[in-house]
């Protein structure tokens, strides 16, 4: 089997492994998932929902207080029955600091 993470098609920075109960939303509705990697450019999402490549999809990320974020983006590529990576549509400065206090919150652990 091919590994899915190498050829021309990869990407410029690299992302970082954590652990997130996330909710996703396509035109279909909304699902359960969990956030695997991410990076400011994009993220791996665990779900077994179908998908397909270019969707256009929106991952909900929740904070503390209980309020979510979402980050709209579509699929760049998916794996069935395991998830599926989503490139970000551009990141505001509130959803750039959003990834970056994700990232130092599971570095911390």
């Amino acid at each position: 089997m091919q590994d899915r993470r190498r050829g021309q098609e990869r990407r410029r920075t690299n992302r970082f492994q954590v652990e997130l109960d996330v909710e996703w939303e396509n035109s279909t509705g909304r699902f359960p998932g969990a956030l695997n990697d991410v990076n400011l450019d994009g993220c791996f999402v665990l779900s077994s929902g179908d998908v397909n490549d270019g969707e256009y999809v929106k991952i909900y990320v929740p904070a503390a207080d209980g309020t979510k974020t979402a980050f709209a983006g579509r699929i760049a590529n998916h794996v069935f029955d395991i998830g599926f990576g989503v490139k970000f549509d551009e990141l505001s400065a509130l959803q750039r600091d959003i990834l970056f206090q994700i990232v130092r919150d599971f570095e911390k652990s």
